[in-house]
């Protein structure tokens, strides 16, 4: 038995929570919590054939009030925590990494680093975007999720992470227009979190924001990214995705990867800040 307990979100993954559980099983983890809204589809009976601890609870409207919630109030006892949506899994070498190194590493290390691969369109996007370096495992109560809109980020309250080899995996086995839909829905989120971040560059806040590690590197790049013309900074992300990291070197799965989720998705939340201003 590995000391952790592995906390998931759930509404509606009958796709894809068989797969995230059998997945799982090798890592023979102490406890196994899903924290589901009221799911139709059944999705709470086949966690708990799997012996997951299902708890069921109403959508806050966000993701990290959620699972900041879930980690507050589930009765964990592991040592460890991992954070896992239902359409992710580790790969069998980074169970493997997890059991053999986390029993050995000292107190002051309260987090782990992973790195998240994404398979979409058909393959694994490899180049352009990867590896995206995250934060998922975590000391009981030495981490929050960061309240955001979107693009929300564990945060170690205490301690210091360190960084293991192997990858864990998004892949979404829904169709590509359910996949439009939610970014569509995700657009007019981000767009929020963009008026704030822009907001912050007007009034020179940004200089005074105290944010450390993962969150404090992603919101440097979004003032950056921000700083650039409405529109024309999607195209630029998109060229700098496909050309300048290699994007294209992933063939159709890339091109389709980075124009839909680079520079389609990036222009719709460019068309929301606009609507947004508008009133």
């Amino acid at each position: 038995m590995t000391d952790i307990a592995v906390v998931i979100l759930t509404k509606d993954e009958k796709l894809h929570i068989k797969r995230c559980m059998e997945k799982l099983a090798p890592l023979e983890a102490r406890q196994i919590f899903v924290v589901d809204c009221f799911s139709t589809d059944g999705t709470q009976d086949i966690a708990r054939s799997f012996g997951a601890i299902v708890v069921e609870r109403e959508w806050p409207g966000l993701y990290a009030p959620q699972l900041n919630w879930a980690l507050e109030n589930l009765p964990i006892e592991a040592e460890w925590v991992m954070r896992l949506d239902a359409d992710e899994y580790y790969l069998p070498d980074a169970i493997d990494e997890l059991k053999e190194k986390l029993p050995t590493l000292p107190d002051d290390v309260t987090g782990v680093i992973s790195k998240r691969r994404h398979y979409i369109f058909g393959g694994w996007a490899k180049h352009g975007t990867y590896p995206v370096k995250l934060l998922r495992v975590f000391r009981r109560g030495k981490a929050v999720c960061e309240e955001r809109y979107m693009d929300e980020h564990m945060q170690l309250t205490e301690g210091r992470a360190v960084e293991f080899d192997y990858d864990f995996v998004d892949h979404n086995l829904n169709s590509f227009e359910w996949w439009k839909s939610k970014h569509r829905g995700y657009a007019k989120r981000e767009a929020m979190d963009a008026l704030e971040i822009m907001q912050e560059l007007k009034s020179g806040a940004h200089r005074n924001i105290k944010i450390d590690g993962q969150a404090a590197a992603k919101r440097k790049k979004k003032y950056q990214y921000y700083k650039l013309p409405r529109f024309f900074r999607a195209v630029v992300y998109f060229c700098i995705r496909y050309f300048l990291k290699f994007g294209f070197l992933d063939g159709l799965t890339g091109f389709r990867w980075h124009f839909w989720q680079g520079l389609w998705y990036r222009w719709l939340v460019d068309r929301e800040i606009g609507r947004m201003k508008r009133g």
